[in-house]
């Protein structure tokens, strides 16, 4: 068995992140609620398109290391390697923002990975060979069907549902805040924890 998971939004939690900085811009008024949803669609009704490209920039590269990962997702995938289980992370990055500071964005998660201890290979089975970012979402779909998945784990519903989403591979929707609908293509968990239990309560009864 094989787990791939996805990285930002799924890995990395960057809700108040996304809130406080858009505060710190005076970009949004701080009542908005503290997601990264909530920022994005405020500035998007304010015709704002423009800065909400450029706050994701800055945010996955100036001030990526302030982001934290979602609790649980270490220790899970720490429970993976103690199962002997591997784990992939397999996300779609662009290698740079597309507008603002040419940020290295690889770079830099790859360094927030090293910083938050997934890099220590000992506990967690992971290293920078075990992470790919792909350029565009085919690429990311044809590098799920190369690694051998046999469960994926994606924040996005869009792309789960994409048409050329590897058969065989079972999907699972990480939805924390439980506001996307049902879909009989794929399983949904609100945490790690619940992950855990969904993936690994087989392989953990034979254990």
């Amino acid at each position: 068995m094989l787990v791939g998971i996805d990285f930002d939004n799924t890995v990395v939690c960057y809700d108040p992140l996304f809130h406080r900085i858009a505060v710190e811009r005076k970009l949004i008024p701080a009542h908005i609620s503290m997601t990264k949803g909530a920022v994005r669609d405020y500035l998007r009704t304010c015709d704002r398109e423009d800065a909400w490209t450029a706050l994701q920039g800055y945010v996955y590269g100036e001030r990526m290391q302030e982001a934290l990962p979602f609790p649980g997702v270490r220790g899970f995938v720490i429970r993976c390697n103690q199962l002997d289980v591997p784990v992939r992370i397999i996300s779609h990055k662009t290698t740079h923002p597309f507008a603002g500071p040419q940020y290295d964005l690889h770079g830099e998660a790859h360094a927030w990975l090293h910083a938050y201890g997934f890099y220590e290979s000992y506990s967690t089975g992971l290293g920078p060979e075990h992470v790919h970012f792909e350029l565009t979402k085919a690429a990311k779909l044809t590098r799920i069907t190369a690694a051998g998945c046999d469960w994926f784990v994606d924040d996005l519903p869009e792309f789960l549902a994409e048409p050329d989403f590897p058969s065989g591979v079972q999907r699972i929707l990480f939805d924390p805040g439980g506001h996307c609908p049902t879909d009989p293509r794929w399983r949904r968990a609100g945490s790690w924890a619940e992950l855990e239990d969904i993936i690994l309560c087989r392989t953990t009864l034979r254990a």
